[in-house]
């Protein structure tokens, strides 16, 4: 479903703060695999994402999703068929919109429906029956300005939103990492329901390893730009913070030193 092929990614080639944030990665995700994504910093957790959502351009290798080569398409093509929510409760919607106008900008990208961003009561009326299953009482706020949501209002929406049209792949970047203990629980059982609802294949990167051994069913540790496990439904099961620790020093060769790794809400 997504291939990726000898991907790499260096920042500031050529000076004296050159990066090489991706080196030669490689990984094959099949339909519906819901993978979260572990590592230090600067391991290039988030530079995997971007690079496969077009946010720049790659060193070289290749990117094919659904057998299509998109490694040079434009950002907002891949857009089409790729959902993604980022740590930033602000980033993923128009403050300035009504919830109703975010929403209609996200069903415009399903050809199906519209190629319009504009309203209509067709378009109201499935809104209403999302926002009604996030139980927070947004479908009767349609009209509600984005910037008037709380940080888990408005990262619940962004998770509908990107959700809306069943993409064919979510990328989900510490999306719960600037909520408070109590709403980091709700958006992640929304992200459970949501996903698990529509089969929408994931890719989900998280600071805590706890999340990462509890959702999905395969889990990726990365460290200087690799891959260097790549740990399978049956054996995720027997995980535990402790073992994926001990695993980390066995690769790195030091101890692991990321305290956020260590949370556990």
């Amino acid at each position: 479903m997504l291939e990726i092929n000898n991907l790499s990614k260096i920042f500031y080639k050529g000076t004296y703060n050159e990066n090489k944030a991706l080196t030669e990665l490689s990984l094959k995700i099949n339909e519906g695999d819901f993978i979260t994504i572990v590592g230090s910093n600067g391991a290039g957790k988030s530079t995997l994402l971007n690079s496969i959502a077009g946010v720049f351009s790659i060193e070289s290798g290749s990117i094919l999703l659904d057998g299509q080569e998109i490694s040079n398409q434009a950002e907002h093509v891949r857009a089409k068929s790729i959902g993604r929510v980022f740590q930033n409760p602000l980033a993923g919607t128009s403050p300035e919109m009504t919830i109703e106008e975010n929403l209609s900008l996200a069903l415009a990208k399903s050809e199906s429906l519209s190629l319009r961003w504009g309203l209509s009561n067709y378009k109201r009326k499935i809104m209403k029956k999302k926002l009604s299953k996030l139980d927070i009482g947004l479908e009767n706020r349609l009209t509600t300005k984005v910037k008037l949501l709380s940080g888990g209002q408005r990262q619940s929406l962004t998770l509908l939103m990107a959700t809306l049209t069943n993409p064919s792949l979510l990328l989900l970047d510490e999306h719960t990492a600037a909520l408070d203990p109590a709403t980091v629980i709700k958006i992640k059982n929304l992200t459970n329901e949501l996903i698990s609802e529509n089969n929408i294949t994931t890719l989900m990167v998280t600071h805590n390893m706890e999340d990462a051994i509890k959702m999905g069913n395969r889990l990726i540790m990365m460290d200087k730009g690799q891959i260097i496990y790549d740990i399978k439904e049956t054996d995720k099961k027997d995980l535990t913070v402790e073992k994926l620790h001990k695993m980390f020093e066995i690769k790195h060769g030091s101890k692991f030193t990321d305290d956020r790794m260590l949370l556990t809400v």
